[in-house]
């Protein structure tokens, strides 16, 4: 074995983690998306359409989040800003 196939089998394994603990971040940051129900953005819409019956708001004074503390225990969090009157 020569001095430069010492370095050149080195590099490659280096490289090998590199891209594995790559990919590991990518596929958790994709797993801590996934976590939001698909119908979060239909409900959204849906609330803001029973509030505007009775009082104007805009789209953006209303938010929606999830947040999922345990296997059993999800919470809504529903905040709207209502105008003055």
């Amino acid at each position: 074995m020569s001095l430069l196939d010492y370095f050149k089998s080195s590099k490659k394994s280096n490289t090998a983690a590199t891209a594995k603990e790559r990919l590991q971040i990518i596929v958790a940051h994709q797993r801590s998306q996934r976590g939001d129900p698909d119908y979060l953005p239909l409900m959204k819409q849906e609330i803001i359409e029973v509030i505007r019956k009775y009082v104007h708001v805009e789209e953006e004074q209303v938010t929606v989040a999830m947040d999922q503390n345990d296997e059993n225990l999800s919470v809504l969090e529903l905040n709207i800003t209502l105008p003055d009157r």
